[in-house]
């Protein structure tokens, strides 16, 4: 293509589907979730080749305009794309535009929006320190007057304790922007969305410390169901100062 006539999403499907080397098509980002889209959404596509295959396509590798974006792999990187990784939320919500794998591709995607047991206690287990030690920085700095620190603490552990919440339900968490797409769909278990929200809105924003204590109430026995209680018993005393008073 030319740069009078760059490479449209359309005209690039038409392409693939021509070519017996691609065994997938996947499209990810805002074209994804139903609703985002906007006048500057580009196309995402993963466009999956047949291991060892031989094909002209490749010379599409890396091919990023404002219209599409494309990342040619072959199916044995595909199968581990984002396992872990920045990727793996982006993929577990991705639309199939092509699955020539009787459902392979479509298998591979669910495989990546659940975390499996193992993974998901050992990633929580480590979240929940961290927002255990940003929450407890959090109250400790309001305490003796460090209001700025505070606050600052207190947006830092919201990162954390989303990535415990979703890693407890075994899902990875979303981006930022995807957040209230997600939760609208797919609740977390034990948490009303809106209060959830409504309680990170205002959290990261003033670093209001009895609302951190009161999610902290609703996170610690969450926690020890799932079998972290000796991560929440290492702080010993100090937990005094994350629950309710």
């Amino acid at each position: 293509m030319t740069a009078q006539q760059p490479l449209t999403y359309d005209a690039f499907v038409e392409l693939a589907l021509a070519d017996s080397a691609v065994v997938g098509l996947v499209l990810k980002g805002s074209r994804a979730h139903e609703g985002l889209t906007t006048k500057y959404s580009d196309h995402d596509l993963y466009v999956i080749l047949a291991d060892d295959a031989a094909t002209d396509l490749t010379r599409f590798t890396g091919h990023r305009t404002p219209e599409l974006d494309l990342v040619v792999v072959p199916l044995s990187e595909f199968r581990t794309a984002g396992m872990p990784g920045f990727e793996r939320y982006a993929l577990a919500r991705a639309r199939i535009v092509l699955d020539r794998l009787d459902g392979g591709i479509a298998q591979l995607l669910v495989d990546k929006a659940r975390l499996d047991a193992d993974e998901a206690f050992r990633d929580s287990r480590g979240w929940l320190d961290a927002y255990a030690n940003s929450l407890y920085r959090s109250v400790k700095n309001d305490r003796d007057g460090h209001s700025l620190a505070a606050r600052l603490d207190a947006a830092d552990s919201i990162r954390f304790l989303l990535e415990l919440l979703f890693a407890l339900d075994r899902r990875p968490r979303p981006y930022n922007r995807y957040l209230e797409w997600e939760l609208a769909r797919y609740p977390l278990p034990g948490w009303d969305t809106d209060m959830l929200l409504g309680a990170l809105a205002h959290i990261s924003g003033t670093g209001d410390v009895p609302l951190q204590r009161h999610v902290f109430a609703r996170v610690e026995p969450a926690a020890r169901r799932a079998g972290h209680g000796a991560v929440l018993d290492a702080w010993g005393e100090d937990l005094g100062l994350m629950r309710p008073r």
